[in-house]
């Protein structure tokens, strides 16, 4: 049976925190096991792109080093973590090509039509408000932008649960990872949200860890 979905902030990562998640996602990055790969198979590869939840700056960052004449616009809630990301930044050199927003996801303060493409990577779970959200990733997408969100899945395989918790380090995150997947979502609970926007072009993946939502602006 699966445990019912336990909320968790939506205000961001905080404080000391930040530094430790840091060291999480470099890594994740520097083991390859990022979702950037992912993103640009589904055709997120070109001109502008947004992501929710920009954190570090990470997944974004090795974004555009593997894609060539974009542009990125980071959105997060921290300050911290904005600040964090910004770092990062200059140590790849991209100052020119990433803008940092601080903002909630559910109010995304760009135009209408403006975004090739959008992605989120391990915030989805924090959105106290996922219809909005999704709602406006489809308002600040072009005609035709696509959009990838991956996340942790709440129904994941005890022993995947066990394994991961044995590999997260430092041994401070591993309260906030268990907090993370009891809040995430199933693929089932997914769908009945998506319906729910104005979102109609749309598909689903599970795999051992997470969820993949990729779909374009119809």
């Amino acid at each position: 049976m699966i445990k019912p979905r336990v909320v968790e902030t939506d205000t961001g990562i905080q404080g000391f925190d930040v530094e430790i998640f840091d060291q999480l996602a470099r890594r994740l990055r520097d083991k390859g096991w990022q979702e950037t790969d992912m993103i640009i198979k589904t055709g997120i590869n070109a001109g502008m792109a947004l992501e929710i939840g920009s954190g570090p700056g990470y997944v974004g960052l090795e974004w555009l080093k593997k894609t060539d004449g974009t542009q990125l616009k980071g959105l997060d809630i921290s300050h911290d973590m904005v600040k964090v990301a910004k770092k990062n930044t200059k140590e790849y050199g991209f100052d020119k090509r990433v803008e940092y927003v601080i903002s909630s996801a559910d109010k995304i303060p760009f135009r209408d039509n403006t975004f090739d493409g959008v992605f989120s990577t391990s915030s989805l779970h924090e959105w106290s408000r996922p219809e909005d959200v999704f709602n406006e990733i489809y308002r600040v997408l072009k005609p035709s932008g696509k959009f990838c969100i991956c996340d942790l899945r709440r129904d994941m395989n005890p022993f995947i649960k066990f394994l991961l918790k044995l590999f997260i380090k430092p041994k401070e995150i591993k309260p906030g990872f268990i907090t993370s997947i009891n809040a995430s979502y199933t693929a089932s609970e997914i769908k009945q949200i998506l319906l729910k926007t104005n979102i109609k072009s749309f598909n689903i993946k599970s795999d051992p860890m997470g969820l993949n939502i990729a779909g374009e602006k119809s």
